[in-house]
């Protein structure tokens, strides 16, 4: 990849519990990919609005509330909203089987449980990016 793969590691609505998201954070740093880690609270619309702004190719949410689904889903509607379809939406936290069919209903292939391992999730988002990112480029020409 020309230049290495911006994500934005976000806590959304009320949930206080950062030590993931932290840890995720260090591990896609540690990747070598760029990390914007935007704290704790914030909404769907912020969201959407520092990954315009960083130019972000994606969003990892760690979520460990009961809304999972609900959350996921505007933050996705917010991307949309602006017009940034190509960002990759990434979900980390409490994700049962069910609610990873629910996201992927949703589109969003990308839900991780406790325990996953760093690896399959930087795997995931570099292969993800780079179907994105040649799609972007082949649109281009």
């Amino acid at each position: 990849m020309s230049r290495p793969i911006r994500v934005i590691v976000a806590k959304v609505g009320l949930d206080g519990h950062d030590r993931g998201a932290k840890v995720i954070a260090y591990g896609l740093r540690d990747a070598g990919m760029e990390v914007i880690y935007t704290g704790l609270r914030r909404s769907p619309e912020e969201l959407a609005e520092i990954a315009l702004q960083e130019d972000a190719d994606a969003i990892g949410l760690s979520i460990l509330s009961g809304a999972v689904v609900p959350l996921s889903s505007r933050v996705q509607a917010a991307l949309r909203a602006r017009g940034l379809d190509d960002v990759l939406l990434v979900v980390g936290g409490i994700i049962s089987p069910a609610i990873a069919d629910q996201l992927r209903a949703l589109g969003i292939e990308g839900a991780f449980a406790p325990g996953s391992a760093l690896a399959d999730i930087v795997e995931y988002m570099r292969h993800q990016v780079g179907i994105r990112r040649a799609a972007a480029d082949a649109e281009a020409d």
